[in-house]
C-alpha cells in the first residue's frame, strides 16, 4: 500500500506559456522553453546533480538563471554569473529555501533507494508511486502533455521532459537504470479507439504514425540502455489487434532484445471497484539473468471493493446531470435498445463495480452515473472519486489542472494498486537474482 504523507503545500513554479497545436494535440518547443527548463532543473535536483552528459552543465547555469530572474519577479536585483555558478554548485543548501517547491511534495524520493527506474509516458504517475512503494529512486519522467505535466510536478517535484520520440529528449535519459516503467499510449490499440479510428478512415495498431509507433521508441530505449528489467502496460485488445500480429511483432521485438518476457491479461477488479482489463508485460534482462527469474504476477481475485467505498459524501451540485443531457443519454439508450445495441449509460450499483473509466468521462459521465435516488437526476463522479477509482490516495493533488483535464488524466491512468502488486513482484525477482 502507498503511504499517505499529509501536506498541503502546493506547488507555484507551474507559470505554462500555450505552445500546443491544437489540430494535433502535440506539443512543440525549444530547448529553452519554460517546460524544458523545469524539467532540466528539476531533474538535476532530484539526481544529486547528475544530468545526463556532462555538457548538459550549460543548460542546468541557463534553467537556473531563468529560474532566479523569475523568483525575483519585479526586483532591480541584478543575478550574476558568480552567483548562478554558486547557486548550481551548492544546490543542496539551497534545497529547502530557494527550491522547496521542489520538494515540499506529497510524493518524495525514497530516502535510501533500492534501485532506480525510469517513467515514460508517465502521465499522473501512476507507476512512480507503485515503484516509489518498492523504494525505487526515479531517475527520468518523460510526458507530452503540459496539463499532466503540471500534476506530474505538483506531487513529485519534478518535471518530465517532452517528446520522448524526440533524440533531444532521449538524451537526458542517463546511461545505467534499473527498471524501464511504460504505460506507452493505448488508442492505437483499444477496442474503443480502433472503432473511432476507422470510423474516421483513419490507420490503427502499428499503422498509426502518430501513436501506434511509440512501443518502438520505447524498444530502442530498452536496447540502448540495457535496463535489468522493463514493465510495460497496455489495452487487454493489445493481444488480439490486427488478428494477434501487433503482440506477435511486440513480443518478438523484445525477445530480439534479449529479454524473456511474462505477460497476463489482469483485471483492476481486485484492487479497486472498476473492471478494468489490461495487459501487464513484465521482462528480464537475459544477459543477467538468463532466462532463470521465478517470476509469477499476483494472484487474480474476485471484486471485494464496491463503488459506495470511493464516493465522497455532500458532493457539489455541479456533478447532477442537467435534465436536458439526462434526457438525451435516456433516449439514445432507448434509441439503440430498439435496434439490438447494448449501447447507452451505465447506472454504478452502489454495492458492486463500475464499467471502465475512459479519457472521455468528462464529456457527459456516461459510462459510470452514481444513482441520487429521490426522483433526482443521476450524477457524474467528480475527479476526485474518478482518482479513487484508479486507487490514487487521497493525499495526490488533483486541483492544478481544470476538472475536465484531471478527468482526462485519471480515465488515461494507470490502476495504481494493482501496478504496485506486479512491481512488488518484479523487484522481488529482479534484486533476489541480481544479489546471488
Amino acid at each position: 500500500m502507498i503511504t499517505k504523507q499529509k501536506t498541503t503545500q502546493s506547488i507555484k513554479l507551474v507559470d505554462f506559456p500555450e505552445e500546443i497545436d491544437e489540430k494535433n494535440g502535440i506539443r512543440f518547443y525549444g530547448e529553452t522553453s519554460w517546460e524544458n527548463q523545469l524539467a532540466v532543473l528539476s531533474h538535476y535536483l532530484h539526481n544529486n546533480g547528475c544530468i545526463g552528459k556532462e555538457e548538459k552543465k550549460k543548460e542546468v547555469i541557463f534553467a537556473i538563471r531563468e529560474f532566479l530572474e523569475r523568483k525575483k519577479g519585479n526586483k532591480n536585483d541584478e543575478i550574476t554569473d558568480e552567483h548562478v555558478a554558486h547557486v548550481a554548485e551548492n544546490y543542496v543548501e539551497y534545497n529547502l529555501n530557494l527550491f522547496s517547491d521542489f520538494f515540499k511534495v506529497p510524493f518524495p524520493d525514497p530516502k535510501e533507494p533500492k534501485f532506480t527506474f525510469i517513467d515514460l509516458f508517465a502521465g499522473m504517475g501512476g507507476f512512480r508511486l507503485a515503484m516509489q512503494a518498492q523504494g525505487g529512486k526515479c531517475v527520468f519522467s518523460s510526458e507530452w502533455n503540459k496539463y499532466a505535466q503540471k500534476t506530474y510536478l505538483a506531487n513529485f517535484g519534478e518535471m518530465p521532459f517532452g517528446d520522448i520520440t524526440k533524440e533531444v529528449t532521449k538524451s537526458y535519459i542517463p546511461k545505467e537504470f534499473d527498471v524501464l516503467c511504460a504505460g506507452f499510449p493505448c488508442q492505437p490499440f483499444s477496442i474503443a479507439g480502433v472503432s473511432k479510428k476507422k470510423s474516421l478512415g483513419r490507420e490503427t495498431g502499428f499503422k498509426d504514425k502518430t501513436q501506434g509507433t511509440l512501443f518502438f521508441d520505447v524498444a530502442d530505449i530498452i536496447g540502448r540502455h540495457r535496463p535489468k528489467a522493463f514493465f510495460l502496460e497496455n489495452v487487454k485488445n493489445l493481444m488480439s489487434h490486427d488478428k494477434g500480429n501487433t503482440f506477435k511483432i511486440i513480443k518478438g521485438t523484445l525477445e530480439e532484445l534479449r529479454y524473456s518476457l511474462h505477460y497476463l491479461v489482469m483485471d483492476g477488479q481486485t484492487y479497486v471497484p472498476q473492471h478494468r482489463e489490461r495487459i501487464m508485460i513484465v521482462g528480464f534482462n537475459r544477459d543477467l539473468f538468463h532466462g532463470e527469474e521465478n517470476f509469477t504476477f499476483p494472484e487474480q481475485k474476485k471484486a471485494t471493493r464496491s463503488i459506495k467505498e470511493i464516493l465522497v459524501p455532500n458532493i457539489d451540485e455541479k456533478y447532477t446531470l442537467s435534465d436536458k443531457l439526462w434526457g438525451y443519454l435516456q433516449n439514445y439508450a432507448e434509441k439503440h435498445r430498439a435496434k439490438g445495441n447494448g449501447f447507452g449509460f451505465g447506472m454504478a450499483d452502489l454495492n458492486g463495480i463500475s464499467r471502465t473509466l475512459s479519457a472521455r468521462y468528462y464529456k457527459d459521465g456516461s459510462e459510470i452515473l452514481i444513482p441520487q435516488g429521490n426522483g433526482k437526476n443521476p450524477r457524474k463522479l467528480s475527479p476526485r472519486e474518478c482518482a479513487r477509482l484508479m486507487g490514487y490516495p487521497d493525499d495526490y493533488r488533483l486541483n492544478q489542472v481544470s476538472d475536465v483535464q484531471a478527468y482526462r488524466q485519471c480515465g488515461n491512468s494507470v490502476v495504481v494498486p494493482l501496478i504496485t502488486a506486479v512491481s512488488e513482484q518484479l523487484i522481488k525477482t529482479m534484486l533476489t537474482i541480481h544479489d546471488k
